[in-house]
């Protein structure tokens, strides 16, 4: 069974885009530690980070760096923590979190937000990309 990930790339299930290309897709996840908390996906469905090919790896680290430094620009943190967990969704993603200490970076703190909210961090995230 496709995960929810592939799904979402697949069109099947909405997200909040951040970016995409041929190897990945960055989306917000829908329940952030911090607003802005983007997860970076491969579009290939590999369970775990050390499986995911090479080219596909630096592929997501490269476009991590991008969006990372897009999140800090918008949110004002002094820092993007990544994280990589994998136990929720059987597909790798790389949680990029803004905080501003340790305890932001806390998945106890996740939350859904409301769409409009959603809709206006996804925006400004895409626009500082620009």
């Amino acid at each position: 069974m496709a995960s929810v990930f592939t799904r979402i790339i697949n069109g099947e299930l909405p997200s909040y885009k951040i970016h995409e290309d041929d190897l990945t897709i960055s989306i917000l996840t829908i329940e952030p530690v911090n607003p802005g908390h983007v997860l970076v996906i491969p579009k290939q469905e590999v369970n775990h980070w050390f499986d995911v090919p090479a080219d596909v790896y630096t592929r997501i680290g490269l476009n991590s760096q991008k969006i990372a430094k897009a999140i800090k620009a918008v949110t004002g943190c002094p820092r993007v923590g990544t994280i990589v967990a994998g136990f929720e969704v059987q597909h790798y993603h790389l949680h990029l979190i803004p905080a501003w200490s340790i305890p932001d970076l806390d998945f106890k703190r996740a939350k859904k937000l409301p769409a409009d909210e959603m809709k206006a961090i996804q925006q400004k995230i895409v626009q500082a990309l620009q």
